[in-house]
């Protein structure tokens, strides 16, 4: 039985995903207010030192902000296909192991030995290996 659990109960994956759309929107905003002042003031000809070079600095932040925000989703769209791989779904198992995913297989191998017919408990006593003696017959 699977102990992790899925992973749209994981705080941390909603955590991550939260997090990178926040960043993300956080750097577009940024983004674009600083470029669009910067236009602005560059056009009209009353742009400062100030302007342009602090603006600029803040430009690259908004689009490092952007950039984390875009990896850490395909982060998070990683870890789900990941996820969707690596576990099936409870159908999929039951369907596969032949029992309900909370019952053990050895309580299932029992019954079936059980309903087995007698001479299919023979069969598998006669597969055990017997010693090998030498031509001596010792």
């Amino acid at each position: 039985m699977n102990t992790r659990p899925r992973l749209t109960r994981s705080i941390p994956f909603w955590l991550l995903l939260a997090g990178s759309l926040a960043s993300g929107a956080a750097g577009g905003v940024v983004l674009m207010d600083k470029l669009a002042k910067m236009e602005t003031a560059l056009t009209a000809g009353t742009a400062t030192g100030v302007d342009v070079y602090v603006g600029q600095i803040w430009a690259v932040l908004g689009a490092i902000l952007v950039g984390v925000g875009a990896i850490g989703l395909l982060l998070a769209f990683t870890l789900g296909a990941l996820r969707a791989f690596t576990v099936a779904p409870r159908a999929q198992r039951a369907a596969d192991d032949g029992r309900v995913d909370d019952e053990p297989a050895t309580a299932q191998n029992a019954a079936a030995t059980e309903d087995a017919p007698a001479s299919a408990a023979q069969d598998a006593s006669d597969t055990t290996p017997q010693p090998v003696l030498d031509g001596a017959g010792r």
